[in-house]
């Protein structure tokens, strides 16, 4: 499989004026290009990925690194992502049904199937399995260093941080000095993000999702020179997976 001739050869709908595109426009210039193919836009990979991805821009832009994200959804998910994120619209596109996704052998998730169910109650029922850790692997470890902290991984929330958007009153990222000092990944700080994109997504739901049938479809990271030369690759392998490290999902670069 020629990973970077079938990203150059494929053509979807830009977020930014939902035109359909080659999906590598404008990248020959870049000294890399990183390609992120996110599972839907409402799952919490996709927010969480992108967090890292914002974090990291100054850096990114400095390697002189083009981003190109597709996610399943539509232009309407891919806006009110966008707009939650700070994504840039120009760099997400929408592959509504997973067809890339399929395309490049991505993991599709669990796919247990139960006579009698919907095709929705089959993703969900799936999806759920999936957050207990069957069939994938890491989930459940990876829940639980959000809430023990992590001293591998950098502090997440500045201390003048407001923190909105959770079921607790809005309190300021100093708070986590409590936990544990600063500095690092302290306890309770990467589940309080989860949290917040939790609401998020539960909020807008089917905005976000607007079709259940790909709740547990995984998706993966490449990165390429300008010859289109595979630098690195990473296959999600479940829920909570984007990375091969976790603590610094971007350390690859």
């Amino acid at each position: 499989m020629n990973i970077y001739n079938i990203l150059s050869q494929t053509e979807l709908e830009c977020v930014n004026d939902s035109v359909k595109k080659p999906l590598l426009a404008d990248c020959k210039n870049a000294e890399k290009t990183l390609v992120l193919i996110l599972p839907q836009l409402g799952d919490f990979d996709s927010l969480e990925y992108v967090w890292w991805v914002k974090r990291e821009s100054q850096n990114l832009a400095q390697q002189k690194i083009a981003i190109r994200a597709v996610g399943i959804g539509n232009i309407e998910s891919g806006k009110k992502f966008c707009d939650y994120t700070g994504f840039n619209p120009e760099n997400l596109f929408i592959d509504p049904d997973a067809e890339l996704h399929q395309q490049l052998n991505l993991y599709p998730g669990l796919q247990v199937s139960i006579p009698g169910l919907s095709q929705s109650q089959k993703s969900w029922l799936n999806l759920m399995l999936m957050c207990a850790g069957i069939s994938s692997p890491g989930t459940l470890k990876e829940v639980f260093r959000g809430y023990k902290g992590d001293r591998q991984a950098p502090q997440l929330i500045d201390d003048d941080e407001v923190i909105k958007g959770t079921p607790l009153p809005n309190f300021k990222g100093s708070f986590f000095k409590l936990a544990g000092g600063d500095g690092f990944q302290r306890p309770f700080e990467l589940a309080t993000l989860r949290l917040q994109n939790m609401v998020e997504v539960l909020s807008n739901w089917s905005t976000y999702v607007p079709n259940s049938a790909y709740l547990t479809q995984r998706g993966g990271t490449f990165l390429f020179n300008p010859q289109g030369e595979l630098l690195y690759e990473h296959r999600d392998p479940g829920i909570l997976g984007f990375a091969a490290n976790m603590s610094q999902p971007l350390s690859f670069l």
